[in-house]
């Protein structure tokens, strides 16, 4: 049907989420009827990615410097960290606008089925944010999955130890849900009806 330059292409395209052979398919041949006006500026954008974006070795965001803007943020409340998943959970808090203390992205969740363990994760590294700032809450932003409450609950007890509060997010998030796709006022709603899970 087409040569194995596109067939490539296409493939690459069907890989990203929410993309399958077919819209993978489109996606190619939407670029290359828009080559000047999308194609050049994409690839572009995709090389200046690749060349500059790096993970903030503080929170685990992605930007160009390290720490991330957010991290050098004056106007946070250091006393305040939210614990989540992704970054793309990460990113979902702040189009809320809901959240203005600091972050930290696990980089997964506990898995027993996939092999995943406290140690594969940015776990260590919370807790010794913990001991070196002046962190006195913990929101554990984790989504309402198997793994997301488990790994919540891991957090808990080992949070206990560090003599902080700890909060979940409440009601808003469905059970099954992530946080990527939610509307902001639920995750509105969320952050400001957190609970504790340690009594």
């Amino acid at each position: 049907m087409y040569g194995k330059d596109l067939q490539t292409l296409v493939q690459y395209l069907a890989k990203l989420p929410g993309l399958g052979p077919r819209s993978g398919r489109r996606a190619a041949l939407h670029l290359l009827k828009h080559r000047e006006d999308l194609m050049h500026p994409l690839i572009e954008a995709l090389t200046l990615v690749r060349e500059r974006i790096r993970s903030c070795g503080l929170c685990g965001n992605y930007d160009t410097t390290d720490p991330c803007q957010l991290c050098k943020d004056p106007g946070r409340d250091d006393h305040l960290v939210c614990v989540v998943e992704s970054v793309a959970d990460l990113w979902a808090l702040e189009r809320a606008a809901c959240f203005r203390g600091r972050y930290h992205v696990l980089g997964g969740t506990l898995s027993v089925l996939e092999g995943v363990q406290p140690e594969d994760l940015k776990i260590p590294q919370l807790l010794r944010r913990l001991q070196q700032t002046g962190i006195q809450e913990v929101i554990l932003a984790l989504n309402a999955t198997v793994d997301g409450q488990t790994t919540a609950h891991y957090l808990a007890d080992r949070l206990e130890e560090a003599g902080v509060q700890v909060t979940a997010l409440a009601h808003g998030v469905p059970i099954g849900g992530e946080l990527d796709y939610l509307d902001d006022g639920t995750l509105s709603a969320a952050i400001r009806a957190r609970r504790n899970l340690v009594a």
